[in-house]
């Protein structure tokens, strides 16, 4: 047990300590009474600027005890064998925590990308080079070092280490089931450009001759013999220029799609519109769960975007319990700084919600389209974030899609790097 003295209890405060302690079976109680923690018998942490017998002091921050967001001076220091952040040049490995995983710069920051998305450049993590560091993990680990070093000797537990697969269905077939005028539509297009070999495959396909290239689904079905869970996410906005599925009526999409229901855990892929207008939130929501009979409560934003704290709210509101949005798509690296699960804090409210968020490790376009990287090339980045989750536990969630997997067009001979990743795994014995 880890008694923890601090002059004030707040949301804050119990939120960071929760992370740091609980999953890792590590006991704790926190009290601001002088009497109580002097009585304790107790590991001792004085997280205070009071003088008092105590095991360790760590001076804070002020932080973890403000209740807005403020403009901190944030600079870089060892606490331990780590460097954290340091704010208003005070060094304090519970803030940082704090200020990653909450994600307060991304209420600060003004300069967005063209989708209205935080950039990945603008973290403090890019800033000090920890993009590809579990730092909240790194930063928990090392005040219990600390501790340890000052006589804390109870059992640490490790965090287990979870592989997840996920998908994202923008687009569920390349050729079938469009439409007379999206095919023709299509069909012009491609002979405008020239582009004779795509329209001899879209033939071929049409003509029942050959496997639509999107038509993955049998591979990505049986993985559910190897892994725990998969999730797959299912865009079914109204057509538009960044929403571009298999209409939600066509039998074959609502077919397929309760067919990967029954072996996979199905989320809604919101539309790219639906973050300017809620309403097709609703109703893109509303479509999936009539499809497959059931609530719908995974969610992972289209194009991952995401803006603090409106998106979250929104889906609260929906009635979405997990989101699986956190991560950069133009860089790799860990969001919040840890790869574990866990509750939305609400800074503007200055309160702990009911969202459970799953941050990935890595995205399948961020390897190919942002960062321009060959197969084997992805393979090794794939494997350094694999070694930093393994080391300090987690889920790794990463995300492909049903077109990128099949080796075709501009992902031709990438199913070795998926195929790279789900070996990752030691197979179930069944």
């Amino acid at each position: 047990m880890v008694i923890v003295f601090v002059e004030h209890i707040t949301e804050r405060l119990g939120y960071t300590l929760e992370f740091v302690f609980k999953d890792r079976g590590v006991l704790y109680t926190v009290t601001n009474d002088v009497k109580v923690f002097e009585l304790s018998k107790e590991f001792k942490l004085n997280y205070s600027n009071v003088e008092i017998q105590s095991n360790l002091q760590i001076q804070p921050a002020n932080l973890l005890f403000d209740e807005e967001i403020l403009p901190y001076g944030i600079t870089k220091g060892l606490f331990f064998k780590e460097e954290c952040l340091a704010f208003n040049y005070k060094i304090d490995p519970l803030a940082s925590i704090f200020y990653v995983l909450s994600r307060m710069e991304e209420y600060i920051v003004k300069n967005r990308d063209q989708h209205d998305r935080f950039i990945a450049k603008e973290s403090i993590l890019y800033r000090f080079d920890w993009m590809e560091k579990l730092v909240c993990e790194r930063w928990s680990m090392d005040l219990i070092a600390k501790m340890q070093q000052h006589g804390f000797n109870e059992t640490v537990n490790p965090i287990p280490l979870k592989i997840i697969p996920s998908f994202d269905i923008d687009n569920a077939y390349a050729f079938l089931h469009k439409g007379l005028l999206r095919r023709w539509g299509a069909i012009v297009k491609d002979f405008l450009g020239n582009k004779w070999k795509r329209m001899n495959e879209r033939n071929r396909v049409l003509l029942g001759l050959k496997k639509d290239p999107y038509d993955t689904f049998e591979q990505i079905l049986q993985l559910t013999n190897d892994f725990d869970e998969i999730f797959v996410f299912w865009l079914l906005g109204d057509y538009a220029k960044y929403d571009r599925n298999v209409h939600h009526k066509k039998k074959a999409q609502r077919n397929l799609i309760r067919q990967v229901n029954e072996s996979a855990v199905l989320g809604i892929h919101p539309s790219y519109k639906s973050n300017s207008y809620e309403y097709f939130f609703y109703v893109e929501k509303e479509r999936l769960e009539h499809i497959i009979h059931a609530p719908i409560i995974h969610s992972r934003q289209h194009f991952l975007m995401l803006k603090f704290p409106n998106t979250y709210r929104t889906l609260l509101e929906m009635g979405i319990k997990h989101d699986y949005t956190l991560g950069f798509a133009e860089e790799l690296g860990f969001r919040a700084g840890t790869v574990r699960s866990f509750k939305w804090f609400d800074l503007l409210r200055n309160e702990t919600t009911d969202l459970v968020i799953h941050p990935f490790s890595y995205m399948d376009g961020t390897l190919n389209d942002y960062l321009r990287l060959n197969p084997d090339e992805a393979i090794q980045k794939i494997k350094v974030l694999f070694t930093e989750v393994s080391q300090f536990g987690g889920d790794f969630i990463f995300i492909w899609h049903n077109e990128t997997i099949g080796n075709y067009g501009r992902w031709e001979h990438w199913q070795k790097v998926f195929q790279e990743t789900i070996q990752l795994k030691p197979k179930h014995e069944h």
